[in-house]
């Protein structure tokens, strides 16, 4: 089993572009052996002892049963079929991959 911390940051004006996106996208996660086991917006004032550095407008919380269903995923041609949203909408994006300790 592997976890994935993803930090999303939507470019300004495009949050229901992301959104529609991830209406589309998410349910894939199944196919593959994914759970979305969080979807969190925090509000600004929901940071605590944070950088200067922006906050992202969403944080995922994802497991995979394997590295291999990830994988598969990230390939996976129904995903990619909605990358143009994906690219119009999503500035940047950070992934960290651990495991249950």
């Amino acid at each position: 089993m592997i976890y994935l911390t993803v930090l999303l940051y939507v470019k300004k004006g495009k949050e229901k572009v992301f959104v529609e996106y991830e209406n589309a996208v998410l349910p894939i996660l199944k196919e593959h052996n994914g759970v979305l086991i969080h979807r969190l917006r925090p509000l600004e004032e929901n940071y605590i002892g944070t950088s200067t550095e922006e906050q992202p407008y969403e944080i995922h919380l994802i497991s995979f049963a394997s590295d291999q269903h990830f994988k598969a995923y990230l390939q996976d041609s129904k995903r990619a079929s909605f990358d143009a949203l994906k690219n119009e909408s999503l500035r940047l994006s950070y992934i960290y991959k651990g495991e249950k300790l």
